[in-house]
């Protein structure tokens, strides 16, 4: 892995860093939005105490902490390949560049001792998976690494009961930001219950440390819902994700390809709606979970004095 020296030099002097990934560059908007929109997540990040690292891969090299001219470059480039865990290795050895998804972010994280990671919405349970067993990586993986990912809830396209139930299954510990449900990405509040609600990032804090002091393996996952001020709601929203979902299966969409098709559609039947939500929800995140990252940062500096 090739570090960022400022991310490496906070890491070393045990200061807050929040890992990013590059899936919504690549692969979530059109360029520039996409750039503007990662840029603003790390100024987010830095605006609240704590150092951006974007992950990705150039030319087969994992990068934590990419240059904006890195970002640049990922939000132009074409082609770029979508990279979970399974992916990793044929991308290195292939020295080819890669969009880290919320699976292979958190093993980078993992790999560079970063706490926190920020993201949009984690993949889940797709709907009908009991035909289809499409289940996202991403929860095996928050569920075997001890990573903080703070999120909006799962993908609106997912089937948020099946996707509570593999998280639960996994050990993981749900947690929600003032809001007695799970985030529901476009919508506040899903109506599914959490294991825990906090009222502020220190309270989390004091979570996720007696996790680790304890020693249990896994990660935790915080749900953040987006600001009122962008919510659509749950009747609108769900006609057009019904509709898209149909059309993907219509159409043999599968795989890792039918979250991307059905974010683009989402947007352009919203006339660009859902991806203003989308930004501010993850601009949202960067926030919370950059005064996460200090308050955690503080709290294992405090217990070595």
């Amino acid at each position: 892995m090739k570090i960022n020296p400022e991310v490496k030099k906070a890491l070393e002097e045990g200061r807050p860093v929040v890992a990013l990934e590059s899936t919504i560059i690549s692969h979530g908007m059109p360029y520039p939005r996409n750039v503007q929109t990662a840029l603003s997540v790390e100024k987010t990040v830095r605006d609240n105490g704590a150092v951006p690292a974007t992950m990705g891969i150039i030319d087969g090299e994992p990068i934590i902490g990419m240059t904006p001219a890195m970002i640049e470059e990922f939000g132009k480039r074409k082609g770029i390949a979508k990279v979970s865990k399974r992916d990793l290795p044929i991308v290195i050895a292939e020295k080819k560049w890669g969009a880290t998804t919320v699976s292979a972010t958190i093993l980078m994280a993992k790999a560079a001792g970063i706490e926190v990671f920020v993201t949009g919405g984690i993949g889940g349970v797709h709907r009908g998976a009991e035909a289809t067993m499409d289940v996202s990586r991403d929860l095996y993986e928050i569920g075997e690494n001890p990573i903080t990912v703070v999120c909006a809830g799962c993908k609106a396209i997912l089937d948020i009961d099946k996707t509570l139930e593999v998280l639960e299954t996994q050990g993981v510990t749900v947690m929600s930001y003032q809001e007695k449900g799970f985030a529901n990405f476009y919508c506040r509040d899903s109506g599914k219950p959490v294991d825990v609600v906090f009222n502020s990032p220190k309270e989390a804090a004091e979570i996720i440390k007696a996790r680790r002091d304890f020693g249990l393996s896994g990660g935790i996952l915080i749900s953040n819902p987006v600001p009122e001020k962008y919510a659509l709601s749950h009747e609108y929203i769900d006609h057009i994700i019904d509709a898209a979902v149909k059309e993907c299966d219509d159409k043999g969409i599968k795989g890792k390809d039918i979250t991307p098709f059905l974010l683009a559609r989402i947007a352009e039947v919203t006339g660009g709606k859902s991806l203003d939500t989308n930004i501010a929800l993850v601009l949202n995140n960067a926030k919370l979970g950059a005064q996460i990252a200090v308050e955690y940062a503080a709290l294992k500096k405090e217990s070595k004095l």
